[in-house]
């Protein structure tokens, strides 16, 4: 009966060992990292004034190439032009797509080349993420990228410090469509965006199928409040948040 108890017991602790060295990590790589790291003011973004009557939506490009077409259609018929950040071995793999989203007039800027977590690389590592994408990106595009939107919005000291020397900023987020999430339908989409402070806000999302269905209504219940979508880079030229 005591051996019974202290095998429960063993399984019960190594359960829960497991969950939270999973939370742990899970929580590492899909949340936005809160707590400022010293150096990073003028450096790293996260939204604009909260009183800006703009919302800068944001998309982040590792895969989707079967909806992105969609996505662009979707955004050329509201007249608009949004960021896209593009990681190197995509834009390697899909040229074509690529000049497709600058051939629409959407920002292109540097997602990294591989989508590998910054705090978990060399420095040497961060800057070749950093530099191959740009070099891919202009060889297809003519643009110079110069705001980096570290993979899973994950960042440390080493990051900020070497976007610095490289004449980075940093692009975070505000307004997360966590769309990659499991059970993340259009509807929960739109409710998790529109619950939230939008003006002057950063709105991340991705090229999933989801989104797309979500992104005409996104669209029409933003601008019914007052506001206008725009590039990221349009948000930063009034008095950006950096803190």
């Amino acid at each position: 009966m005591i051996r019974r108890i202290v095998l429960c017991l063993v399984v019960a602790g190594t359960f829960v060992f497991i969950f939270f060295q999973v939370y742990t990590m899970y929580d590492m790589m899909f949340h936005t990292r809160e707590v400022s790291i010293e150096g990073e003011d003028g450096i790293v973004i996260r939204q604009g004034k909260a009183d800006d009557p703009r919302i800068a939506f944001t998309c982040n490009v590792d895969w989707g190439e079967a909806v992105i077409p969609d996505m662009l259609e979707i955004l050329e018929e509201n007249g608009l032009k949004i960021t896209f950040f593009i990681s190197g071995k995509w834009a390697k793999n899909n040229p074509w797509l690529l000049r497709k989203i600058y051939v629409h007039g959407h920002e292109i800027q540097n997602h990294g080349y591989g989508h590998r977590l910054c705090s978990r690389i060399s420095e040497q590592e961060v800057r070749e993420e950093i530099g191959k994408t740009e070099d891919v990106i202009q060889y297809y595009t003519g643009v110079e990228t110069n705001i980096f939107a570290p993979p899973s919005g994950d960042y440390d000291a080493k990051t900020v410090g070497i976007c610095k020397d490289m004449d980075y900023l940093l692009s975070l987020w505000s307004v997360d469509t966590i769309d990659w999430r499991e059970g993340s339908t259009a509807k929960v989409i739109l409710d998790r965006v529109l619950k939230k402070d939008l003006a002057g806000a950063i709105l991340l999302m991705h090229p999933k199928e989801e989104t797309v269905k979500a992104l005409p209504k996104i669209i029409e219940k933003i601008e019914d409040r007052g506001l206008s979508i725009v590039s990221l880079s349009e948000l930063m030229n009034e008095d950006f948040n950096t803190n």
